[in-house]
């Protein structure tokens, strides 16, 4: 009969796990134990549930969760240092550790808020958010009279995003794609490089004119021109938008769309990490903080040149990009990796077309609110790089396909643009 009372135990017991009853006529000496355990299970999920619904887990995901989150209190730290002493070099690249992650971070929650708003509008909100540390930096130089750093820290960014990002990405790819040529819409990127010779050309003339001497009046007839252009340019890009994401959306459709869905791929199509009001929150604190590190930074760039013993205009073509470039560089990187390179391109390409059609001739106009004398005279030496670098991206992309031997025919050039910038005197930072 003892069997069969056992048997019959069992039976019910797995009829009705919880049940309090069924635990009392146990005998077994793990009954207790899995009992407990089932509660600790039912606990912990209660608890994680609470987790996933609350602030907490928005605080992992945002602080905490990313490895680069390691660089965060390199932030507080340049700016303790800032006060307690005057190593002008080590609170720069403190500061510059310090944004570094907030760039990244301010980049994913952007990608966060756009699966609340639609791809349309995410893709828009991820090119500005993604360009709002450059913005920030050069707002504040601006307001301290910096003039070349704000144009040089813009050249720079147009040149890391069309020469470092785009060549890593390309390289990257192709290393992890090389059973296979890598495509993309090229429509779209011969678009994004018409802009782009497009700004080239509205950063040109007032050089040319600057350096010929051929001005009508010396001096204002250049300043003239640069607002003249720079709103012309806003307008382009007003009209580039609205080709973009109204008018012609099909243009920038990826060449695979109509291909059959990989399952990994669909996997990896991600839902929110955090709601939608948490993403808001976090863009506000996140910019807040870039805002106030970037006025530290910028207050340390003279000193970061005397005592780091290097010109300005390395500091602020080479290293300052990227700073605000973090974002880009890993989230290209990662679309190019998973063969996603239309992505690649718009993050890249698309960054460093905002910058030249919309950051630049911005700054512009906010300087001649501020009574700046900002302009678009970014002197010869740049102004032949920027037209350089153009050329040899839009001969990188008039195919349609990308390699490893391209991305590293890119990285190679950035560093000739690097080697060039660090024995590059600016004449005229004495004259701003």
């Amino acid at each position: 009969m003892m069997p069969m009372e056992e048997k019959e135990d069992l039976e019910s017991d797995e009829e009705i796990p919880f049940s309090a009853s069924a635990t009392r006529k146990k005998v077994h000496p793990f009954d207790s134990e899995i009992n407990i355990a089932s509660h600790v299970d039912m606990s912990k999920s209660w608890i994680l549930k609470r987790i996933q619904m609350g602030p907490l887990r928005s605080i992992y995901i945002v602080l905490i969760k990313a490895k680069i989150n390691m660089l965060l209190p390199f932030g507080p730290l340049a700016i303790l240092l800032h006060y307690l002493t005057g190593k002008h070099g080590l609170v720069f690249l403190l500061s510059m550790l310090g944004i570094t992650p907030l760039a990244e971070r301010l980049g994913y929650v952007t990608e966060q808020l756009a699966f609340y708003t639609g791809p349309t509008v995410g893709g828009l909100l991820n090119a500005t958010f993604g360009n709002a540390t450059e913005m920030i930096i050069s707002i504040y130089a601006l307001k301290s009279g910096m003039i070349r750093v704000v144009q040089q820290s813009l050249l720079g960014s147009i040149l890391s995003n069309m020469l470092l990002v785009l060549g890593c990405a390309f390289f990257s790819g192709g290393i992890a794609n090389h059973q296979k040529v890598q495509v993309f819409n090229k429509a779209a990127a011969l678009v994004n490089s018409g802009l782009l010779l497009m700004a080239v050309m509205g950063i040109m003339f007032p050089a040319v004119l600057h350096f010929t001497r051929t001005e009508v009046h010396f001096g204002k007839s250049e300043m003239a021109l640069s607002r003249f252009s720079s709103c012309i340019m806003l307008i382009a890009y007003g009209s580039y938008l609205f080709f973009q994401l109204k008018s012609q959306p099909n243009l920038y459709s990826p060449v695979d769309e109509g291909g059959v869905n990989d399952p990994e791929d669909s996997d990896d199509e991600e839902v929110p990490e955090i709601t939608q009001w948490e993403t808001i929150g976090w863009l506000a604190i996140l910019t807040l903080w870039i805002s106030i590190l970037s006025g530290y930074l910028v207050d340390a760039i003279q000193g970061a040149s005397d005592s780091l013993n290097m010109p300005v205009a390395f500091i602020s073509v080479i290293l300052l990009p990227i700073v605000g470039n973090a974002a880009e560089h890993a989230s290209a990187i990662m679309f190019a990796m998973k063969d996603k390179l239309d992505i690649t391109i718009g993050v890249a390409i698309g960054s460093s077309t905002q910058i030249s059609m919309f950051v630049i001739p911005f700054c512009v106009v906010v300087g001649w609110c501020m009574g700046q004398p900002m302009d678009l005279n970014f002197q010869l030496f740049e102004t032949a790089t920027l037209f350089i670098s153009v050329l040899v991206v839009a001969f990188m992309l008039q195919d349609g396909t990308s390699n490893y031997f391209k991305g590293f025919m890119l990285i190679l050039c950035y560093l000739i643009v690097a080697a060039s910038f660090f024995v590059h005197v600016d004449l005229e930072k004495d004259n701003n």
